[in-house]
């Protein structure tokens, strides 16, 4: 079950005031797929950068990583300048300026968010969130992709429909084993409805919802987060009668 995604412009690290975006986006426009259709502006001299990012993104969602260097640690780094005689400590010469970056010096602009903070960001996900810059340098319009929920339209809804029967499940027992999720379901629940229920597609399932905050690990046992059962409740309420009745809700 794949994800919905937005592209939203972020920057513009050229001079937009100078050399203002001939197909005038702003700042904050979103472009977004929701497993079904396309919605809102997008300029096609960046569509060939973004779109595939995109569906990178609508696959594997916060788990993608478009940039290799995500890998590397001098992101949790502070800046430095210069420090001859400190050379004989860390083997260049450096000195450690113990503050955040200035993010109006338009070169850190260029930068990912929390990068070279001080203190330091406390995840290791700086520079993965894929970003595209337009082509045309002197505006440079830069798109930010990200997921922001789970695919419920064209082929995801049967997969998105198990994911919120998870949830469920979830909320009248909470604290189940994650190992004994699919026991939650009866052998009519798990084998009659496509997709038929597997461990391997229960821990597939499952996991997306974390990646969405709907649900949580606690030493191995899941529990339903404010944010899942409010997203349940949305769904419950926009299901029609007939299937709210054939699914037990």
């Amino acid at each position: 079950m794949p994800f919905q995604v937005r592209a939203t412009v972020v920057a513009m690290l050229g001079d937009a005031q100078r050399y203002p975006c001939h197909f005038q986006h702003q700042l904050g426009e979103e472009f977004i797929y929701d497993g079904e259709r396309f919605s809102g502006r997008l300029c096609p001299s960046i569509a060939s950068l973004v779109i595939p990012q995109m569906m990178a993104v609508h696959a594997a969602g916060p788990r993608h990583i478009s940039r290799p260097a995500l890998y590397y640690p001098f992101w949790y780094a502070p800046l430095s300048v210069d420090a001859p005689e400190l050379k004989k400590f860390d083997g260049l010469g450096f000195r450690n300026v113990l503050a955040a970056p200035d993010l109006d010096h338009p070169p850190n602009r260029l930068m990912p968010p929390r990068a070279f903070d001080w203190p330091a960001h406390d995840c290791r996900d700086i520079s993965k969130a894929p970003a595209v810059t337009c082509p045309d340098v002197r505006t440079a319009v830069t798109f930010r992709i990200e997921a922001f929920d789970l695919s419920e339209r064209g082929y995801d809804v049967p997969y998105f429909r198990r994911a919120m029967m998870i949830l469920h499940k979830l909320l009248a027992q909470p604290g189940l084993p994650v190992a004994s999720l699919i026991e939650a379901f009866t052998a009519a629940e798990q084998l009659d409805i496509y997709p038929a229920l597997s461990p391997v597609l229960i821990e597939a399932l499952r996991e997306e919802l974390e990646l969405m905050q709907y649900l949580e690990l606690r030493a191995g046992r899941a529990f339903v987060t404010a944010r899942g059962q409010a997203r349940f409740e949305r769904f419950r309420a926009e299901l029609p009668l007939a299937d709210r009745q054939a699914l037990g809700l």
